[in-house]
């Protein structure tokens, strides 16, 4: 069985999640962006992306909260609030269930960031070095 390719009017309807998922999304927003029906958007958006438009905009927003978890130290709140959800516990239930644990469990799993990008040894050797002039390296003076 072929699938048919997604209409125009679906793909600007899921650019704009992918553009704007931090944003307040509703299916009435997304229909009227494609230009149907509420009822007849989700059910070509579901046929077409194997998902419903809340579906893909809570996959991209546990993918991009995620990232924030492993990149940055961000609080499990913030993160939340970040890829806009405003419910901290809707958020660790719905990440549980993609990933398996929570988002902290997440976050513990990986390295934090500055472990990721050694220091070069040129730049630690530099600034141990003493100053030419026998000063203490201290704030510069302008």
């Amino acid at each position: 069985m072929a699938t048919a390719h997604p209409d125009r009017y679906l793909l600007r309807a899921k650019d704009l999640i992918d553009a704007r998922y931090t944003d307040p999304l509703d299916t009435a927003a997304l229909a009227a962006r494609a230009c149907c029906s509420e009822a007849h958007f989700i059910r070509s958006f579901k046929r077409a992306f194997g998902e419903t438009p809340h579906q893909y905009l809570l996959t991209r927003r546990l993918e991009r909260a995620a990232a924030l978890l492993r990149a940055t130290d961000y609080s499990v709140a913030e993160v939340c609030l970040n890829v806009g959800l405003a419910s901290i516990g809707s958020f660790t239930t719905s990440f549980r269930r993609v990933y398996g644990m929570s988002p902290t469990e997440y976050r513990a799993a990986f390295p934090p960031a500055a472990r990721l990008v050694p220091i070069p040894t040129c730049v630690v050797m530099a600034h141990a070095r003493p100053s030419r002039n026998g000063e203490d390296r201290g704030p510069e003076r302008r």
